[in-house]
């Protein structure tokens, strides 16, 4: 199945036209309706747009997979200039004893709320 096509089965399994879902990527109508018709793919520069309003995984967009629509997400996509990215980058460059402490630490604060 070509990535259009997976676009297409998503926008069927949402119940989301092809017009709200230009309206809400951006995307020209006459641009999606190519894609259908010509069996064409969107750009590259598209993608994360397509994947943030089908609220599917980049995975699951472009993998060779057929559509189901209810595969559970394994990871995030999250930008540079996110405080979970700079999380990430900070816990990155610690040393391994003090990645477990602060994995330790989470755990008791998770606990914690339980």
């Amino acid at each position: 199945m070509i990535i259009s096509e997976r676009i297409f089965c998503i926008l069927n399994e949402k119940g989301m036209s092809q017009k709200t879902f230009s309206e809400k990527t951006g995307i020209a109508q006459s641009t999606i309706s190519d894609w259908k018709r010509k069996k064409t793919n969107p750009a590259a520069d598209k993608i994360m747009v397509i994947c943030s309003v089908l609220d599917v995984s980049v995975y699951e967009l472009l993998g060779d997979t057929e559509c189901k629509g209810t595969q559970q997400k394994d990871y995030v996509v999250i930008g540079k200039d996110s405080e979970e990215y700079a999380l990430l980058e900070s816990y990155h460059s610690l040393q391994t004893n003090d990645k477990a402490k602060l994995l330790g630490y989470m755990d008791a604060l998770k606990n914690k709320l339980d």
